[in-house]
Parts: structure tokens; C-alpha cells; sequence
């Protein structure tokens, strides 16, 4: 696939008003600065360079800016959603269930409930010969 034709699937796949009227208002914004290329080309001390300039400058390079950036979201849920169909094919290859068993979820998760802390320190100095902070040998 092309890359183009995989960008336009992203952009055009979005059905939410606030894309459409982002895409709208860069029309405009294109309509506008193609009217100014045109009265800096036709002015009398315009030149076809200082329209070329103004077209890129004041029109492309923003424009693509702001389409990458507020399109920034809605490539994050593709990928999301893509990588959610993937982890969901490969489980079922595996025979697994979609959707891990909440017990065992919550049981990983659980803190040690001895009630003193995790051991290690005293000992590993002790057996160095290297004293802990604040204690002298």
C-alpha cells in the first residue's frame, strides 16, 4: 500500500465533527494564501518568487504542521486499535482468552503483607564486611 493511500484511510476513517471542521478551516487557510501568492504575483513590484515564497511559507509548511499535529490523535487510537485487533488474533492462535482472568490479575498485583520489610540490605553488608549507613564496625 501506498503510503499516501494509507494516510488518507487514517485521516478519512475519523467520522468525529471536530476533524471535518479541522479540515475545513485549512481550506480556508489555503483558499486565503493562494489569494495572497497571487496578488504578490500581480503586483506590479510583486515578483513569481515572492509568490512561490509566500505560497510555501505563509500556506504549505504551516498547514502540514498543523494537519500532522492535530492529527496526532487520531493516528494514536489507529495504532491502538490496530495493536488490539494483533494482541486479539495472536490470543486466539495461542487458544487463549481474550481477556485475562481477573483473579489472578488482582492476585499478581498484591503487596507483600507480612508486615516488615523486604529483607537484603543488613544481610548483604554483614556479609561483605561493609558497614550499613550510620553503624560503625
Amino acid at each position: 500500500m501506498l503510503p499516501f493511500e494509507q494516510y488518507r484511510r487514517i485521516c478519512f476513517s475519523i467520522s468525529d465533527k471536530a476533524t471535518r471542521f479541522m479540515y475545513l478551516i485549512v481550506i480556508g487557510w489555503i483558499y486565503v494564501v493562494l489569494m495572497m501568492s497571487v496578488a504578490e504575483a500581480t503586483n506590479s513590484n510583486g515578483t513569481l518568487l515572492g509568490a512561490l515564497v509566500t505560497f510555501l511559507l505563509y500556506g504549505v509548511g504551516p498547514v502540514i504542521l498543523v494537519v500532522y499535529l492535530m492529527g496526532a490523535p487520531a493516528r494514536g487510537k489507529a495504532i491502538k486499535k490496530r495493536e488490539a485487533q494483533a494482541r486479539a488474533l495472536q490470543a486466539a492462535q495461542k487458544g487463549d482468552p481474550a481477556e485475562p482472568d481477573p483473579q489472578r490479575a488482582v492476585a499478581s498485583v498484591q503487596p507483600d503483607a507480612a508486615g516488615h520489610a523486604p529483607g537484603g540490605a543488613e544481610a548483604v553488608a554483614v556479609d561483605t564486611g561493609v558497614a550499613p549507613v550510620g553503624k560503625e564496625k
